[in-house]
């Protein structure tokens, strides 16, 4: 990644300033590069996934390495002219008719127009010893993680609304599930699917995951300890977006109830004029596959837009000769 900017000259106004490198960001800022259009990513180096060892459900770069395909995401963008900084954006604010964004090391940048692909962070209940085997053996979706844990003894724990749903998701890859209600537990209805399925449920709160040489080994309950070899966990997810207040996107409490996220249309165009966001900011639910896609569609939403100011822009130059 650059960390220089002595190539890059930061009183010039680019086109679009990508904020985050991820799957998003980078799939954007090569679609904007491909129109030709002037493109810096900043991004922190703290993607959402970097515990993971493999990304999963990518067409035909399934179990890749997360840091390969952003390294290979990173030089796919320069190759079109863009360029990727290494840095962290802590502000962003109208300046004329379009943007100011300033990094931690004081570097301002001017854009035209903002493409944010921030991504989250995943909040974990504070239970001692969950924390320590996120990524590895304390995992959350099933479509990332579930095939690597299949047939080991798997605690569910209740932790939001779709704590029950996610039980039976985990239950299609194992047929020892337990659910350890911890704060929310199943309804009725949920507990006589899980008698149907055969996934025991264990009331009250977990007060520890109990870890042998690293490795999970069980919970805490006040029942005793319940031997497990996988905890699965609904986190609260927070869109990272505190540097985007100045321009009054402000993170909303998402329908599903799975945490913050940033308000987008289809076509990731924010609730502010002239910034676009896409990813896991706006759609805390999106695999590698989707948070790139959206990526993507952003960013030719964003050609669009320029290719009419620039097309209303001509008419006016026009009239006035």
């Amino acid at each position: 990644m650059d960390t220089a900017l002595h190539t890059m000259d930061t009183a010039r106004t680019h086109d679009v300033v990508v904020v985050g490198g991820g799957p998003a960001g980078l799939n954007g800022a090569m679609m904007l590069a491909r129109s030709l259009r002037s493109v810096v990513v900043v991004d922190s180096g703290l993607p959402r996934n970097a515990p993971a060892d493999a990304a999963h459900g990518l067409f035909a770069r399934d179990g890749v390495a997360p840091a390969e395909l952003l390294a290979t995401g990173r030089e796919e963008v320069r190759r079109y002219g863009g360029t990727v900084l290494h840095g962290e954006v802590v502000g962003a604010r109208r300046s004329g008719g379009g943007f100011a964004v300033t990094l931690a090391d004081g570097t301002a940048l001017g854009a035209r127009r903002l493409l944010v692909t921030t991504g989250l962070d995943d909040v974990l209940p504070d239970v001692p010893g969950l924390a320590q085997g996120w990524g590895a053996d304390v995992v959350h979706c099933p479509y990332c993680h579930g095939y690597e844990v299949r047939d080991r003894p798997i605690a569910v724990l209740g932790t939001a609304p779709g704590s029950a749903h996610q039980a039976l998701l985990f239950r299609q890859l194992s047929a020892d599930v337990v659910y350890a209600t911890h704060t929310v537990g199943p309804t009725p209805e949920q507990r006589e699917r899980f008698d149907a399925l055969g996934i025991t449920v264990v009331d009250g709160p977990v007060g520890e995951v109990v870890r042998s040489d690293g490795a999970v080994t069980g919970l805490v309950t006040p029942s005793g300890v319940v031997a497990r070899e996988i905890v699965a966990v609904a986190t609260r997810m927070e869109a990272r977006a505190g540097f985007l207040a100045e321009l009054g996107l402000v993170p909303v409490e998402h329908p599903s109830g799975m945490g913050r996220h940033l308000v987008a249309d289809a076509t990731g165009a924010s609730t502010v004029e002239g910034v676009w966001l896409a990813g896991n900011v706006t759609d805390p639910g999106a695999q590698v596959g989707a948070a790139a896609a959206a990526g993507a569609f952003a960013g030719a939403a964003i050609n669009a837009d320029l290719v009419e100011a620039g097309a209303l822009a001509a008419l006016r130059e026009v009239a006035h000769l």
